[in-house]
């Protein structure tokens, strides 16, 4: 009688594990972000990061025997389109977690789904202060959040001198609540923040904010902006003869490269938070590893992003390892619990059931007039 209770439970702990993504053969994991339109750059990238530490990881033998799956749907930077995507997701391809998803207002409107399904959010290529003030069970960050970000560059204006800066910030959930963070910092730091700019989505023409620059004199011009907007004020700015130094949080540029070629060598001199160590810095051992797996399985992208996704991507399997041989969604969270204060090649972080903000690794760097960037 105890020998078929048991049976009978192991038996229905194999279907609870097989319902919620998890397999003999595999684990199913699921992404919704953005792969197409101006913004592409940041879903391409960080996806591309995530699937070579799952390769590397699946060509080792997978996790306790079983291979990492990555379902992944563009939802064109649209919350709405996220909320879909995440539904089909949980509903139909039944993934066990949900991994890689991008942007403030996106992440917003993923959470209520996850958290109704029980599903873990893990790893979102969002810094928003209002998500990690207070611990959800079921959403674990790696990257330093945007407060740490504004701290480092409004301490770092504060020490050289600066005693005014402008803002100019994306008219989005993404800007609005960095803007509010920037101005709590500016406060304590005793610089004043003498007028703040909003910036349409989608604009391609940043002219009135580069005029209005030229009249306020800002001792610098931090900028709450991601990826094409950017380029679009910065060639603005630049051509109105504003000369006030530029600052950006770490998703203001993703195709540096690129950047640097359309603004025609005037992306120098634009101060960006960093979240990750250089991508070419091998002497990290994450990023020795990082090179030599994008030679083995011949990943051509590289770049901040995609190095970001690859430690993500390093962290979650360790949660996934730590939830053991019967894995469950609860065993991967008292698993991403555990690891407690580590490093994983030289890259800080800290998990515990009071924190799941991950790490708070924050570095500035300057653009050159080729994209590079310099410490």
């Amino acid at each position: 009688m105890v020998a078929g209770a048991a049976l009978a439970t192991g038996l229905g702990l194999h279907r609870q594990a097989a319902a919620q993504g998890v397999s003999d053969a595999a684990i199913r994991l699921g992404q919704s972000a953005v792969f197409s339109g101006p913004a592409k750059d940041f879903g391409v990238d960080y996806q591309a990061g995530i699937q070579l530490y799952f390769e590397r990881v699946n060509k080792a033998g997978g996790v306790h025997g079983r291979r990492l799956e990555l379902v992944s749907y563009d939802d064109v930077y649209d919350p709405a389109k996220t909320a879909a995507n995440t539904a089909k997701l949980i509903d139909e391809d039944k993934v066990f977690a949900l991994v890689g998803y991008v942007a403030t207002g996106n992440l917003a409107a993923a959470m209520p789904l996850a958290e109704k399904a029980g599903v873990p959010m893990f790893a979102p290529l969002v810094g928003t202060t209002s998500f990690r003030t207070k611990v959800n069970r079921h959403l674990f960050h790696v990257r330093a959040g945007y407060d740490l970000e504004l701290r480092k560059i409004i301490s770092h204006l504060s020490t050289i001198g600066i005693q005014s800066i402008a803002v100019v910030h994306q008219d989005s959930p993404f800007g609005k609540s960095n803007l509010a963070t920037c101005e709590e910092l500016a406060a304590d730091y005793k610089v004043k923040v003498l007028k703040a700019l909003p910036v349409a989505i989608a604009t391609e023409d940043a002219k009135a904010q580069a005029a209005e620059l030229i009249t306020l004199k800002p001792g610098a011009v931090v900028m709450l902006m991601a990826g094409r907007q950017v380029e679009v004020f910065m060639r603005d700015y630049r051509a109105s003869g504003a000369g006030a130094p530029l600052y950006t949080l770490s998703v203001g540029i993703t195709d540096a490269a690129g950047s640097a070629k359309r603004l025609e060598g005037k992306l120098a001199g634009l101060v960006t938070a960093s979240i990750v160590p250089p991508p070419k810095a091998i002497r990290v051992p994450i990023v020795a590893d990082y090179q030599q797996d994008r030679a083995a399985f011949g990943q051509k992208i590289d770049s901040y992003t995609a190095l970001e996704g690859y430690i993500v991507a390093r962290v979650m399997v360790e949660g996934l390892v730590r939830g053991g041989r019967a894995l469950t969604r609860d065993s991967f969270i008292a698993g991403m619990e555990s690891i407690g204060r580590t490093s994983f090649g030289g890259f800080p972080v800290e998990y515990s059931a009071r924190n799941h903000n991950g790490s708070n690794f924050v570095d500035l760097e300057m653009y050159t007039s080729d994209g590079q960037l310099r410490r």
